[in-house]
């Protein structure tokens, strides 16, 4: 593999709804590029990009793949991501290292929900975007609409810079107006004869132009004083206009496509080695201590992994881009996030599954590695010093299911699988619930753990229940309760005694024990000698007071009640949930100068918090969530009506670039497949956001009901 200079490479991330011709854009390139011999499609699976059986089963993408292609003395790493949101993780670690996002629009149905949803993606972490209408050959196109729906959902900066002569069956002609020629390509596409523009679109190439002229001179002070000068730009300073432009998100070009035809792909290439910034051009990265990293070969190396699959007969892959200096095979580095040395040495190009060695990549480019010890998705690699890039952020989880093996002897199977399914996809989640005995797993919709079971059930061979997981409630108190209980047993030689009297009541954020307190019309004075507060690992507080006196209880057994105690806040009696939130008061008690000891004092601790804990009108908290929902205009009610059934709170509406964005709290016992939900409510063209935010107090008729239920599960235990 030859060895390419910075400003030989550009990298792009393939954007675009689910069925916008991605991946055979994709084949395409690599096929021009003579990376491939031939061009295979999604229909006979076998192209480069989805080669995995999954994505032949589904016709569709379901991973990120990492490409190439070669275009003269210019190389651009390609990443192919998957259109449907419920795979966005591929599309937000390809965006991370891509110099520009190219956004894929079918022209049959202009913007479609995947469209909206990448483009955020690309605003969200301030990507050049470049858009390319594809299947201008298909009988049914409307090239004119789609522009006019991009323009209308994307604002003024989406700007032609080619049309369609002929959309339509028997497809061959585009009128760029960059170059001011009409490009027409031979039958069965490839590259394009330039000819001069027909008359009859000469006028409509012109007005064009002048559109693209000022556009490209609104990005760069120097270009508009040009401009204003002669009224006018060359080529090349419109070129430069264009990618001063594109960095800043001033201007989005639209190009014209037929991929399955191979028309458009070799003038679009062109532009991208041309035009298109390079990683030089962009921002520079910035470590996590807050200094900047240029984008240079002569700099120390330093790498980003920001993928990582498993291969059959390779084992672990890890993609990377190198931020800065060159990778050589044999290099020693050191591992910035675990302080492990690695020796990288196999370096490939990847196009898809197939792989060319290279033996140097320099800064901006995008390399493959195999047989690291240590090294995964999110890692930093260095040859000096140790800095570290940030992780990339992955989106929060939507939807949630437990899941089980069904032979008992595959468990650690299981956790071999899903956790090496976690390192190929971070947005898959796996949670080992000691609270509620149950392995829960946590991805961006149903179909996405979907995908998740099939690969358990095919490629690793366990067979598996996914099932509705519990909630995680936490039990509480709601008013003071004294208890006191003596624990004594006798069974020859030294026996068992332990007297505790304690209080509890709610515990709140701010608030001071309390040295006066009446409880069933007595009243009891303490005398707090001293307090430890200890934040609960399942949230929440337990604040331990002691108001022993005159020695009633030895101070060495004061640990003990509070390990008792502590048992109890793990066993709520309402449901077996965590308890929180409460202020323990042990001012009395015995002891017995023989057979007191510490098992004595935690038995009895113990029992008298669990009877003081029943008396206190103790209540069931639940999980609430902050959900963001982005939905259509015209879908607003039918949502709205949906949380109000959910038991949600809707806090505020807003507008915002053609959605209305509905910002609400709901439980999340409520929000069991509520992806799946919405997509059937709005046809799939909202999307939405949840993030944990806080335990509030059930309404007394579902505390009853998971009561109930949790009373009929222990029966059947």
């Amino acid at each position: 593999m030859k060895t390419y200079q910075a400003g030989q490479i550009r990298s792009i991330a393939l954007l675009g709804n689910s069925g916008s011709g991605k991946t055979t854009f994709a084949e395409a390139m690599l096929f021009n590029g003579g990376v491939i011999e031939r061009r295979g499609s999604v229909e006979n699976k076998n192209t480069v990009s989805d080669y995995r059986p999954i994505e032949h089963e589904n016709e569709n993408s379901i991973f990120s793949s990492v490409l190439y292609t070669e275009y003269g003395d210019h190389k651009i790493n390609i990443l192919d991501t998957p259109g449907l949101d419920d795979f966005a993780g591929g599309v937000i670690s390809s965006l991370h290292v891509a110099d520009s996002g190219v956004l894929m629009v079918n022209v049959q149905n202009g913007v479609e929900v995947g469209t909206e949803i990448h483009f955020r993606h690309a605003e969200k972490m301030d990507k050049p975007l470049i858009i390319c209408i594809n299947g201008l050959d298909h009988e049914k196109t409307n090239f004119d609409k789609s522009v006019e729906m991009l323009k209308d959902r994307f604002g003024g900066n989406v700007t032609l810079v080619q049309y369609p002569v002929n959309e339509g069956h028997g497809f061959d002609s585009i009128i760029d107006v960059i170059k001011m020629k009409m490009l027409k390509y031979p039958k069965g596409g490839g590259k394009y004869e330039e000819l001069d523009i027909p008359s009859e679109h000469a006028d409509r190439a012109a007005e064009l132009q002048s559109e693209l002229i000022e556009k490209a001179a609104e990005n760069d002070e120097s270009l508009m004083e040009i401009f204003f000068e002669n009224d006018t730009l060359t080529e090349e300073e419109m070129k430069s206009g264009i990618k001063t432009g594109l960095v800043q998100r001033g201007i989005f070009p639209v190009f014209c496509s037929a991929a399955r035809s191979n028309i458009g792909i070799d003038r679009f290439t062109e532009f991208i080695c041309n035009v298109a910034p390079a990683s030089a051009d962009m921002p520079e990265w910035i470590t996590e201590d807050g200094k900047a990293v240029r984008c240079e070969p002569e700099g120390p190396t330093s790498l980003f992994v920001f993928k990582s699959s498993m291969e059959e007969h390779i084992g672990e892959i890890n993609y990377f881009k190198v931020i800065s200096g060159k990778v050589t095979e044999n290099l020693d580095v050191v591992n910035a996030n675990n302080s492990t040395k690695e020796r990288l040495s196999q370096l490939y190009v990847s196009a898809g599954k197939n792989r060319t060695r290279a033996a140097e990549l320099v800064a901006g480019d995008i390399g493959a590695m195999v047989k690291l010890k240590n090294t995964k998705t999110n890692h930093t690699l260095n040859s000096q010093g140790s800095q570290k890039f940030p992780e990339i952020k992955f989106p929060e989880p939507k939807y949630r299911t437990a899941v089980k093996p069904i032979s008992e002897g595959d468990e650690e199977k299981l956790g071999e699988a899903l956790n090496r399914m976690h390192q190929e996809d971070p947005t898959i989640l796996v949670e080992y619930s000691k609270e509620l005995k149950q392995i829960i797993l946590y991805g961006q919709g149903e179909y996405h753990l979907n995908i998740l079971k099939w690969h358990l059930d095919n490629i690793f061979k366990i067979e598996t229940e996914f099932y509705a997981p519990k909630i995680p409630y936490r039990e509480t108190i709601t008013k003071a309760a004294q208890a006191d209980y003596r624990h004594k047993k006798q069974s020859g030689g030294a026996g068992q005694f332990g007297e505790v009297h304690m209080i509890i009541e709610p515990f709140e954020e701010g608030s001071s024990p309390n040295p006066a307190m009446k409880i069933n019309g007595k009243e009891y004075k303490l005398s707090i000698r001293d307090k430890e507060e200890h934040k609960l690992a399942w949230g929440g507080v337990l604040e331990y007071v002691n108001c022993i006196v005159g020695g009633s209880i030895d101070a060495r057994f004061m640990p003990a009640i509070l390990k008792g105690i502590m048992e109890k806040m793990e066993e709520g009696p309402l449901t077996g949930s965590y308890a929180r939130d409460i202020r323990v008061y042990v001012y009395d008690g015995k002891m017995h100068p023989v057979d007191s000891n510490e098992i004595s004092f935690k038995l009895a601790g113990r029992n008298a918090f669990s009877t003081a804990f029943k008396a206190a009108n103790p209540k069931i908290l639940e999980p609430v969530y902050d959900v963001e929902i982005r939905v259509p205009s015209d879908r607003m009610g039918d949502v709205i009506s949906d949380l109000q059934g959910r038991r949600g709170m809707v806090l505020g509406m807003s507008s915002e670039k053609g959605f209305e964005v509905v910002k609400a709290k709901v439980p999340l016992a409520e929000m069991n497949k509520y992806s799946t939900a919405l997509s059937s409510l709005t046809g799939g063209r909202a999307m939405y956001t949840m993030k944990f935010a806080e335990y509030v107090q059930v309404p007394a008729d579902v505390q009853d009901a998971v009561i109930k239920a949790y009373a009929a599960e222990q029966e059947e235990e």
